[in-house]
């Protein structure tokens, strides 16, 4: 399952994404992986829960972040949730159409298990109506 938080910058995603991991760790059995732009949010998770700093890595397309998630994936079995804050940045796709990288994300979404919660730094408007029903929360 793939769900999004959207809304303008500034708006509040990250905090609501921080409260939706904090709470979703105390129900999960498996393990739980925020990615993000910095390690500016470190003290706002349960420290349970893993915070990977995406900027030290090389990831410089869409493509690369798809490679770096199945990475994450394929070293954790237990792996049930992953967090994308800053989603368009990380995954190198600020202005780029966003529904094909839904899509993959869908299926390895369906094959291993993973659930992804992302926050989208747009508009409900702007988004394709495909992906929609995917919202939880606009802000």
């Amino acid at each position: 399952m793939v769900q999004l938080i959207v809304g303008k910058k500034g708006k509040g995603k990250t905090k609501h994404l921080l409260d939706k991991v904090n709470q979703e760790i105390k129900e999960v059995s498996g393990s739980i992986v925020y990615l993000d732009k910095s390690t500016k949010h470190m003290y706002e998770l349960n420290n349970r829960v893993r915070l990977v700093d995406v900027s030290q890595f090389p990831i410089d397309s869409d493509s690369a972040f798809l490679g770096f998630v199945s990475g994450v994936i394929s070293q954790d079995h237990d792996l049930q949730q992953m967090y994308f804050d800053s989603f368009l940045k990380i995954a190198c796709l600020e202005g780029k159409d966003v529904e094909p990288f839904l899509q993959k994300l869908d299926r390895l979404s369906e094959t291993f298990g993973v659930d992804f919660i992302l926050s989208v730094s747009m508009d409900e408007a702007e988004l394709p109506a495909s992906v929609k029903d995917k919202i939880i929360v606009s802000l």
